[in-house]
């Protein structure tokens, strides 16, 4: 019986070893091509935020402080999206011309852990994503809403809205052929953006009934609604505890689609 219980508890031990091993050297990676992760989580936000919230703003067509009810919406979609795209690109590429996937499926683990390994560091980096984010909103609108006692809701927020990117993202780069690339991420990615509720509260969308059952589709709409009930309350918001229910469970539905969808192509 001791005999049989030894290489159970070491392959245990093994897979756990090569798991953190794996992580470690993600974020070894991420950390040396931090610039990169940066241009990548700052340009369309940056954009979005001036062009929106300072130059219309100049000129007259939105309020001044409209800025305080877009920045909410801003950090939301770049957590939301760099988690999305720091799996959902490179995975089409390692399953398709580089095949350096196959370096990771030889490791001493489950391909489940894989595909965990990728979901954890995605979510990381869309967390750094959100935080750098704060900083230079910012800087940009020379203010920008705080609140301490908002501090919980917004990191469970973010911390799952960051998490369902990462799963689309592992499902759509499971999914998606190299060939396809463009196209289908000029499909999905720009209704995800627009759809998402981060340029305006979702609950006044209510004279455009039909569009605010599209946006309700969205899981980003829950992720910015959280993330401005907890950072600008007296905004228009769906109630946090729906926007946690919601999200949690697109958590639990793209962990057992993206892991599916994972393994069928990694045995292909």
């Amino acid at each position: 019986m001791t005999d049989l219980a030894i290489p159970v508890r070491s392959a245990g031990s093994s897979a756990r070893t090569a798991f953190l091993a794996i992580l470690w050297r993600d974020i070894f990676v991420t950390g040396k091509e931090l610039w990169v992760l940066f241009v990548q989580v700052a340009l369309t936000p940056l954009f979005m935020l001036f062009i929106f919230a300072k130059v219309l703003a100049k000129q007259g067509y939105v309020s001044t402080n409209y800025g305080h009810l877009l920045l909410p919406g801003i950090i939301a979609l770049a957590a939301f999206l760099t988690a999305l795209q720091s799996v959902a690109f490179p995975l089409v590429m390692e399953f398709g011309w580089t095949k350096e996937i196959e370096d990771r499926l030889l490791a001493p683990l489950p391909v489940s852990w894989v595909t965990v390994e990728k979901l954890v560091i995605a979510t990381l980096r869309g967390l750094f994503a959100a935080v750098i984010m704060y900083p230079i909103g910012a800087l940009v609108l020379g203010t920008a809403p705080w609140r301490p006692s908002g501090f919980p809701l917004l990191l469970l927020v973010l911390l799952l809205g960051a998490w369902v990117g990462a799963g689309i993202g592992i499902t759509l780069g499971t999914v998606i052929t190299p060939a396809k690339i463009s196209i289908m991420f000029g499909l999905i990615l720009t209704p995800l953006m627009f759809t998402g509720a981060t340029q305006y509260p979702w609950p006044n969308l209510d004279t455009l009934r039909w569009f605010q059952i599209v946006t309700g589709i969205n899981p980003l709409t829950y992720c910015a609604e959280g993330v401005r009930a907890a950072m600008v309350p007296e905004v228009p918001h769906i109630a946090p505890w729906i926007c946690v229910v919601v999200l949690a469970a697109s958590v639990v539905v793209l962990m057992v689609v993206g892991t599916r969808f994972f393994y069928r192509r990694a045995i292909d």
